[in-house]
């Protein structure tokens, strides 16, 4: 018997990338690249979450309310 697949972010992942923002942010040796770099997987990571809590994203795609379309 296979396990179906969680949907949504690892809370491990989660969890890693928080802390290596905290602790490149407060890195005072960390380069202006390094902070973002992190910063970008961090807001990555904020993006992806935001599609799995919105049932609705992107549902616009695979149809049209709209019967004017075909007029």
């Amino acid at each position: 018997m296979s396990k179906k697949k969680d949907k949504g972010i690892n809370p491990d992942l989660e969890k890693a990338i928080s802390d290596l923002l905290k602790a490149t942010m407060a890195d005072p040796t960390a380069s202006l690249t390094d902070k973002t770099k992190v910063l970008d997987r961090a807001l990555k990571l904020e993006a992806l979450k935001a599609k799995f809590s919105d049932d609705e994203w992107g549902a616009g795609f695979f149809g049209s309310d709209d019967d004017d379309d075909d007029k």
